[in-house]
């Protein structure tokens, strides 16, 4: 595959980038990295506080619950709106300088992965220190949900990276259509609110998969149900299909257009 080839050949200036993203997001800021996990934590707290007065919520371990779901859609939130600006964030080096342009939203998307993984250690924390909870081995199965969730929302940035190019007021429909899903995957609540019936239509959101697979990791000491994490993958790779091949098409306008 050629975009394989030329990442490894310029694997350097992924590196660079990759480390760039990591250290640019909170220059000058006092906490610095810490940000990645201070901002679900404390979104995780207010949630706790207010949403069972909302909905009479009575789920077991409510804020360990929240934070995890939360984190996971962090994650995603971050990939898709990082991607989605990179290449117009990058327009001077895209003019002046060639190289695989497949490598800034990749750049982003790893960088995202590096960020979960840090945030990661508060869901660990919060497990400990949890007698009810504590960890278990099922957390071996991570990486695996964790490459699920990359894939997805890379090919989710791909596509969206090079379409914003051409249509500037992507961001913003794109902005109001994760607002959308946020409250359609299960992070404020569990689907059992829902007849048994709808939970299916519920579940064709993949985040909805992946919240609910590393909330069986981490919480509940359970393996995650495979059929729907092979839902998800499956999801995950034609979405990164389709992300790649529009991806392809646009960018060769790239220079002309940002």
């Amino acid at each position: 595959m050629e975009e394989i080839r030329e990442i490894i050949q310029y694997r350097e200036f992924l590196k660079t980038s990759v480390q760039k993203d990591i250290r640019g997001k909170y220059k000058g800021s006092f906490f610095g990295v810490l940000w990645s996990f201070i901002n679900p934590l404390l979104q995780a707290v207010v949630y706790a506080v207010i949403f069972p007065y909302i909905m009479r919520t009575q789920i077991e371990n409510y804020l360990v619950y929240l934070i995890i779901g939360i984190i996971a859609w962090t994650f995603f939130t971050n990939v898709i709106n990082a991607g989605m600006m990179v290449i117009q964030m990058n327009a001077g080096i895209i003019k002046k300088v060639y190289f695989p342009r497949i490598i800034l939203p990749l750049s982003s998307a790893i960088s995202g992965v590096v960020n979960f993984l840090i945030s990661c250690l508060v869901i660990l924390l919060f497990c400990i220190f949890n007698p009810s909870i504590g960890v278990s081995w099922h957390i071996i199965i991570l990486p695996l949900i964790t490459f699920i969730q990359f894939v997805l929302s890379l090919g989710i940035s791909l596509a969206l990276s090079a379409i914003n190019i051409y249509i500037k007021d992507t961001q913003y429909i794109i902005q109001f259509v994760l607002n959308l899903m946020f409250y359609a995957t299960p992070i404020l609540y569990t689907v059992d609110i829902f007849p048994e019936s709808l939970r299916w239509v519920l579940m064709l959101n993949p985040m909805a998969g992946l919240v609910d697979a590393y909330r069986c990791i981490f919480m509940y000491h359970t393996i995650p149900d495979f059929s729907v994490l092979a839902y998800t993958c499956v999801v995950s790779v034609v979405l990164f299909v389709i992300g790649l091949i529009v991806f392809r098409k646009l960018e060769k306008g790239f220079a002309e257009e940002v």
